[in-house]
């Protein structure tokens, strides 16, 4: 090994083993005056580039760090060899299947888009998940025995929902948002002073994304054009003008990865085009919602944000079917990353599946939580959206006094007599208790709410 060999080793063995965020003075001070600050910043720039490091900040107050401690040169960043770890969510299967990632990037195999991989998938009768594992999620998802409403346990858990959601897919992009500052900036409208734009743009996009998945569940099915628009809503400022929620028309790389993914867009639609079309013919949910996960994400049809935009579109068949939504609690960014390179190298999805089985689990556990401190109550959910279009017509009109409560006699007719009373009840306790985080998916702007709420005091007797 040469004198640069060395250092180059000897920098990221260091970054590894600090495990924190470090500036290009802080490593340089800690490597001697032997290394020109031009070099490291490449080899920096490279490493992020690969996924061995995740960077914040600008120009001059860059920072950088390990996406895990022991990252091999080239490699994908997990955790010091996948094979050491401590029982968790992978079996040895899984990890036997991960350590052939261990392999330096140069010495393992190119591989690009294989159709046949897609083309073998039959629906109903190929599965990526066990019978084992379906029958484990089945009957620990479900939520209601009886038929109701698509999305009404989504909504019913929706802040907690989006705060999870939105926070634990950031996390595995590297956004640096905690899931406290994550909640207080949706529900608030606080963002963390020490963060980057992009990051608080990355948390906001998902909120964004996952109001479009639960208030329009009713009417989204799994198809090129809502795909379309998860992207939109989940890369918007994120991207360049116009790519948002287009497909692209020019190659995308894949860091730490030989998986060379197809380039043009005539390449592209025709392939969403049949995944979508395999995806809808898929009748178990659960199943459904991991083909999507795998699909849309090795595809990569999108400039940038694939991998963001396949995980929304793995909740839709679960927020449709009132099963308990899928937000990657716990998983490890390294873990799950390996596990997503092994789907794109070698087209095999074991490892992936036990860990979406594993932090689905832990979903049922926590929003079972959430479900029991809010309770349910059947009459509020049925008439949830007319309540909230009611609210939403009041605030945006600036209706007080009289007029308002004209408009909610007028509107409230359509409610059966029996059920009129409950249905006034809610909506005036909601119109009392209107908050800038009670008004997420009303389509109304926090100045709206503020110039009502003003209003409202001076026409108080």
């Amino acid at each position: 090994m040469t004198d640069h060999e060395s250092i180059r080793r000897a920098v990221l063995d260091y970054l590894s083993a600090r495990g924190e965020w470090l500036s290009l003075s802080d490593i340089l001070a800690a490597q001697g005056s032997d290394l020109a600050p031009r070099t490291l910043r490449r080899w920096l720039k490279a490493w992020v580039e690969q996924g061995v490091l995740v960077s914040r900040g600008g120009q001059r107050n860059r920072q950088y760090r390990a996406i895990s401690a022991g990252a091999e040169e080239g490699g994908v960043g997990r955790t010091a060899a996948v094979s050491q770890a401590p029982p968790g969510p992978l079996s040895e299967r899984a990890r036997a299947a991960l350590r052939r990632l261990d392999v330096p990037i140069f010495q393992r195999p190119a591989s690009t888009y294989r159709d046949e991989w897609v083309e073998a998938y039959v629906p109903n009768q190929s599965f990526y998940l066990s019978e084992s594992q379906r029958e484990t999620l089945a009957s620990s998802g479900s939520r209601f025995a009886g038929a109701m409403p698509a999305g009404t346990f989504a909504r019913r858990i929706y802040n907690r929902l989006l705060v999870d959601l939105s926070y634990n897919s950031s996390r595995l992009e590297g956004n640096t948002y905690s899931l406290a500052e994550t909640e207080r900036l949706l529900l608030e409208g606080v963002a963390a002073d020490d963060k980057l734009d992009a990051e608080q743009a990355m948390i906001l996009n998902h909120r964004d994304a996952i109001q479009f998945l639960v208030e329009g569940i009713n009417r989204l099915e799994i198809s090129v054009s809502n795909i379309q628009s998860l992207h939109y809503l989940l890369a918007d400022g994120l991207v360049a003008p116009g790519m948002a929620g287009e497909l692209r028309d020019e190659g995308v790389r894949i860091g730490g990865s030989r998986y060379l993914p197809l380039e043009r867009r005539h390449q592209l639609l025709p392939r969403l085009e049949r995944l979508v079309e395999k995806a809808q013919a898929i009748r178990d949910p659960y199943e459904q919602s991991f083909f999507l996960l795998v699909h849309l994400a090795y595809l990569q049809p999108f400039v940038d944000v694939n991998k963001r935009t396949a995980r929304l579109a793995a909740n839709l068949p679960l927020v449709r079917h009132n099963l308990v939504p899928l937000s990657f609690h716990d998983v490890d960014p390294g873990d799950y990353h390996a596990a997503i390179l092994v789907a794109y190298e070698f087209n095999d999805v074991s490892p992936l599946a036990e860990l979406y089985v594993w932090t689905y689990l832990r979903s049922c556990r926590d929003y079972d939580v959430a479900a029991d401190a809010v309770g349910f109550d059947p009459l509020r959910v049925k008439y949830r959206k007319l309540r909230r279009q009611v609210i939403a017509e009041i605030v945006a009109e600036l209706l007080t006094g009289p007029e308002m409560e004209a408009r909610i006699q007028a509107r409230s007719l359509v409610i059966p007599e029996q059920d009129r009373e409950h249905f006034l009840h809610h909506l005036h306790e909601d119109l009392g208790a209107l908050a800038p985080h009670r008004i997420a998916g009303m389509g109304l702007s926090r100045q709206q709410l503020e110039a009502w709420l003003a209003r409202s005091r001076d026409h108080q007797p």
